[in-house]
């Protein structure tokens, strides 16, 4: 490591800085794109800044110039008063500048414990390594975010929550004075975001300074000091976060109003007309063994939006993936439209009329490097291939009308999804699986990672094809967002249905005692 980094980190340990990071006029351009339009933005020792907008805004820009992933055409970075020239990722990290991103960056085929140590270890190459001290401190460093992940278990072998996880205790570990949070919570649930915070509270005792990206704005409220609104490349303006109103924030990262951050029927849409419907996919006593998935009975209408809550583990996701012929299940009966369906593979669901949108769409949602057009009728190529080879004008077409219908936003149909924002790729893996017409749809995490403007968009859509006789199971971890659009939520807890509530009569409160097996509320149905 250079002098100046060596002399930096002398910097952060003396700690008696108030600001640990100033950004000054920063420019960014990508050819005719402007990504950066000179945004300031500073962090104070011991704080929480949130730094909000819709997607495209310019965050991912502003972080990669902190971390040292790109070059600033033109601006000013100072830390801890110092101004610094543009950073490699190491020198950024040897700065004590660490960031925890959406999509986890671990190396799948190491352990947890090992990919712990590859942030927190210090030493040469050549040094004995204790096998024991490393496992001890994974461990402990995941307990003190509450988590109880075996340190000897294998990174692909995680969840994307737990992967998450494992990502927040490299971070604690390295004990950076700069920690940067993109989306931390997005596919935690309520307990796992309960620990989270208290993470956050415990760096924050330890004079580091946090920036925090959300588009959850429950947590903006609860966690920041101050809020950095970003549109268009450029800041908005830095605001207190006691002083500004929910409406006011949506306001000012969407310049112009939204009725609400979470609800179709605030948008304009009626509820789903659910009650007295007929059932389309029902469950009677399902079990996956190898998923502890147990005697799980359900029914979703037509016609209506059927949340499904729980804690991270809970089953949901395992619950879609039995219900897509992912896991086929051992146990119970399926049915759909009245006949017993035996489902054993993806082809099977689909052909019973099954569509399922994954948790992680950069994963299994979409293809990244293809085109929005490609990506579309990826699942279902008989329909532009009649005759074995594609048709390329058909296909054209066919993303076109989905293109229009929901609402994308790119360039042309011939565009890479990896160029699209994260609500804009969202809406190309519905897209893909509205195109086999479905009749029910399995959506997992729908709204993950979204911006507010796109995240009531999407809302849009669901309530329409709930309107035009869709069957909908919505898996989400955010309560508020299930209580606004479902027009039932069942509750898993402990790989079973732990209870089913109409939403007239569903509380968070209600929903968590479920969650956590306490017994079911009243209005349970």
């Amino acid at each position: 490591m250079s002098n100046r980094f060596a002399q930096r980190n002398e910097i952060f340990r003396m700690r008696n800085a108030e600001l640990v990071l100033r950004l000054t006029g920063l420019r960014k351009s990508y050819e005719a794109v402007r990504a950066l339009r000179g945004v300031s933005f500073e962090l104070r020792r011991g704080e929480v800044h949130a730094l909000v907008g819709e997607n495209g805004a310019g965050k991912s820009t502003l972080i990669k110039a902190i971390t040292g992933a790109i070059a600033p055409d033109d601006g000013r970075i100072e830390i801890a008063g110092h101004e610094v020239p543009w950073m490699t990722p190491h020198e950024a990290s040897a700065a004590g500048i660490a960031a925890i991103y959406q999509q986890p960056a671990l190396f799948p085929d190491l352990s947890v414990a090992e990919n712990i140590a590859l942030r927190v270890e210090q030493g040469g190459a050549w040094r004995v390594l204790d096998w024991k001290a490393r496992r001890a401190r994974a461990r402990a460093l995941l307990a003190r975010i509450g988590a109880s992940i075996d340190p000897d278990r294998a990174v692909d072998s995680l969840s994307m929550p737990e992967q998450q996880v494992v990502e927040i205790a490299s971070a604690v570990g390295v004990e950076a004075r700069i920690v940067i949070m993109d989306e931390p919570t997005a596919s935690l649930g309520e307990r796992e975001v309960a620990s989270l915070f208290q993470a956050i509270a415990a760096m924050k005792e330890h004079g580091a300074g946090i920036v925090y990206i959300s588009h959850r704005l429950d947590e903006i409220f609860a966690l920041a000091d101050r809020v950095t609104v970003l549109r268009d490349g450029e800041s908005v303006g830095t605001y207190d976060a006691a002083a500004v109103s929910r409406v006011e924030l949506v306001r000012l990262m969407a310049g112009r109003q939204l009725a609400a951050e979470y609800g179709a029927a605030a948008l304009g849409a009626e509820a789903a007309p659910a009650a007295k419907a007929a059932d389309k996919l029902r469950l009677e006593r399902v079990g996956h063994a190898r998923s502890r998935l147990r005697d799980v009975t359900l029914a979703v209408r037509r016609g209506e939006v059927l949340g499904l809550a729980g804690l991270v583990g809970s089953g949901r996701t395992e619950l879609a993936e039995v219900l897509f012929g992912l896991r086929p299940a051992d146990s119970g009966t399926i049915h759909v439209d009245g006949e017993v369906a035996r489902i054993t593979s993806p082809s099977e669901a689909i052909a019973r009329g099954i569509a399922y949108v994954p948790e992680d769409r950069r994963r299994h949602g979409v293809v990244l490097d293809m085109s929005i057009a490609a990506n579309t009728t990826l699942a279902n190529l008989r329909g532009v291939a009649p005759r074995g080879l594609i048709d390329r004008g058909a296909e054209r077409a066919l993303a076109s009308s989905f293109v229009e219908r929901l609402q994308i936003k790119a360039s042309s149909v011939d565009a890479a999804v990896a160029t699209l924002s994260g609500g804009n790729q969202q809406k190309v893996a519905l897209a893909r699986w509205l195109a086999t017409k479905p009749s029910v749809l399995i959506l997992d995490e729908p709204t993950q990672g979204v911006d507010v403007g796109a995240k009531a968009e999407i809302h849009r859509l669901i309530a329409e094809l709930a309107a035009g006789g869709l069957a909908i199971l919505m898996i989400s971890s955010e309560l508020p967002e299930l209580l606004a659009i479902a027009d039932r939520i069942a509750v898993m807890h402990a790989g079973t249905i732990a209870g089913v509530v109409d939403r007239a009569d569903a509380t968070q409160d209600g929903i968590l005692n479920l969650a956590f097996g306490h017994g079911a509320p009243e209005g349970h149905a």
